[in-house]
């Protein structure tokens, strides 16, 4: 945290009557590199309260800055410079908080008829684009209402996943509605933009005490996001390398299949025959996505090396279209994956052989 005081006349003499001093702290504000202003600016930067005691330079703007609270009168052009300094969008910041002590919104109104409006003069109702908090709150709930219209059309209830308690039937309820969503590329993005719009309105009301009433639906969403987003490896591309040459080096076609002991562990490091037996097992789409998971892992490897194997990033990308377009069934789909699979791994091998 930090003060800001502007420069007046006489004001050391009128701290030193009160027993203070403001020496230093005007050393400070005139000589601390970086100055306050670039730290509070950086959203990096632990500085995250600033209180501003007097005015602050004139066209200051900080876009991480989310929130303002007003305690002393102002009035115009000092009013709309001052809430101008956190009505930037930044980041997942998708609006400014301002809390108001004192009154100043019918003040801020009558600013906003000046200096806010193409005519100079009166705002209408309806085109302010100061709004009450009530407003983001019901947004929201018509965000999280449209999310659940979403999966209930894809058969997801949540109230049947919250209530179950056995770990191995809640479990399966969950694989199933991850099942669900994957049908295809468009129905996964569809669902990651919705749950991603709940989260940035939901960071934007908070903290609200009407948070609460959300927090059932948010932490549904985000329990189908994670295991979505665990499908795609992340960790290091040779632990994927490693895997798929083990794999592709057994037979593709072997009835001997390696079932992992958790459906927890990483998707770059399940064998191609153990993908196989649980795509056999009913969740062909949860399957293929791990699969196309790990082949984009390698193949963006591949292509980070050598730029002109463009066309198997070209290839995969017109196999992953014709799925979505429903000219590929699950079966063939997959096949097709691991056939294009073991095509990387000997083009892997032709330019990198073993020794």
């Amino acid at each position: 945290m930090a003060v800001i005081i502007s420069s007046s006349q006489n004001e050391e003499e009128i701290f030193n009557k009160k027993g203070l001093t403001i020496k230093p702290h005007r050393q400070r504000l005139a000589k601390e590199k970086p100055g306050l202003d670039e730290k509070f600016k950086d959203a990096n930067n632990p500085l995250r309260i600033v209180f501003v005691c007097a005015m602050w330079m004139t066209g200051f703007d900080a876009p991480s800055c989310s929130t303002i609270y007003l305690d002393k009168p102002m009035r115009n052009h000092t009013l709309m410079q001052t809430i101008a300094r956190a009505n930037r969008v930044f980041g997942d910041k998708v609006n400014e908080l301002i809390v108001d002590y004192i009154g100043v919104f019918r003040d801020l109104q009558k600013a906003l008829a000046i200096y806010g409006s193409a005519s100079g003069g009166d705002v209408r109702e309806g085109d302010t684009p100061v709004q009450a908090k009530a407003t983001l709150v019901d947004e929201l709930r018509s965000a999280i209402d449209l999310t659940l219209q979403f999966c209930t059309e894809r058969g997801i209830n949540f109230d049947k996943i919250q209530t179950t308690t056995e770990s191995f039937a809640r479990t399966k309820l969950w694989d199933d509605a991850v099942e669900a969503i994957l049908i295809n590329d468009d129905s996964k993005q569809r669902y990651l933009a919705l749950t991603q719009n709940v989260n940035k309105l939901y960071k934007a009301i908070l903290p609200d005490p009407a948070a609460g009433e959300f927090n059932p639906s948010l932490s549904a969403f985000a329990e189908i996001t994670k295991r979505i987003k665990q499908l795609t490896p992340h960790s290091d591309i040779t632990e994927v390398k490693a895997a798929v040459e083990e794999i592709l080096d057994r037979s593709i076609g072997t009835l001997t299949y390696v079932i992992p002991e958790s459906r927890d562990v990483p998707p770059e490091r399940l064998y191609f025959d153990a993908l196989k037996a649980q795509f056999a097992s009913g969740y062909k789409h949860t399957e293929t996505e791990k699969l196309k998971g790990i082949i984009s892992s390698q193949l963006s490897q591949m292509l980070r090396l050598n730029k002109s194997r463009m066309n198997y990033l070209e290839k995969f990308q017109q196999m992953i279209d014709e799925y979505n377009a429903g000219s590929r069934n699950f079966e063939i789909f997959f096949a097709d994956l691991v056939e294009f699979a073991q095509e990387l791994n000997l083009e892997d091998k032709r330019q990198y052989p073993k020794n």
